[in-house]
């Protein structure tokens, strides 16, 4: 006589748990990966029921084995890197200057260092040094550093970091959009701020980029942040009346960025 064949079955929670196995913080789990979850939390469950499962949610039972694109990397990571990227502007007169950038993930926090119209690699760790002191002890939380293949770094540069368990991570030639964080922050820079302004000489630039630097960290509101600045960490309360309360405009660097504040009536 033919043996009937049987198929395992699962309970409501076991169904709930593949769905839940399967958020995109487990992009990389299988059909079989979430189904020895569901036993060890005590759902017996068959694969095929799990694949199952997945399939009709429109999710892939069986997603790439490939480690996780440059993308998700940065956006899993970001609490861990700061970048680093040098950019230049002109002068009136045609000299250019060179500054080097660098970008906390994490928290958008900007940090200009140095100037100068002949960057070297000496000058590239001084800025490195002086950006390690700066972070303090935030460099504890610190993991990674992506930079560009530039030659005005070179592994003095690197060891400032790897000093303190950063690893240094060399972008891939022509690939900029592995650099899309720092492009994004020196785009904002130029659109914002550079390119509204006519730089008359080294002296004039270093007070831009300070006052942009300061209200990049301080004001600017950034989307991945809930629209909060890099140096706020809760929303301002919301004024209830507005008649106490008039509204400030600050003009900085005279008037090319505009800050609005409440202040209370006299």
């Amino acid at each position: 006589m033919r043996r009937a064949r049987t198929r395992a079955t699962t309970d409501q929670g076991g169904a709930q748990g593949a769905d839940s196995a399967a958020r995109p913080g487990n992009a990389g789990w299988g059909h079989r990966r979430i189904q020895g979850e569901l036993i060890g939390l005590g759902h017996p469950i068959a694969a095929s029921t799990v694949w199952e499962i997945l399939n009709a949610a429109g999710i892939d039972p069986a997603p790439r084995r490939a480690g996780p694109t440059w993308r998700e990397f940065l956006t899993n990571q970001a609490e861990g890197i700061i970048a680093a990227d040098v950019f230049h502007l002109d002068t009136v007169v045609g000299r250019r200057l060179y500054a080097l950038a660098f970008l906390e993930h994490g928290t958008r926090r900007l940090h200009i260092s140095g100037l100068t119209a002949h960057p070297s690699r000496d000058w590239a760790v001084q800025q490195a040094r002086n950006v390690a002191a700066d972070l303090d002890t935030r460099m504890e939380a610190l993991r990674f550093l992506p930079r560009d293949r530039d030659g005005k770094y070179g592994q003095s540069f690197d060891a400032v970091f790897e000093a303190d368990g950063i690893d240094v991570i060399k972008s891939a030639p022509r690939a900029p959009r592995m650099n899309a964080h720092r492009e994004r922050v020196i785009g904002s820079i130029r659109r914002e701020a550079i390119d509204h302004i006519l730089i008359t000489n080294e002296s004039h630039a270093r007070h831009v980029l300070a006052a942009y630097q300061r209200h990049y960290n301080t004001h600017r509101p950034h989307r991945s942040r809930g629209q909060l600045p890099p140096d706020t960490h809760r929303q301002p309360t919301t004024p209830h009346d507005r008649d106490a309360r008039r509204l400030l405009r600050t003009r900085v660097l005279g008037g090319v960025i505009n800050e609005y504040r409440y202040a209370a009536t006299v």
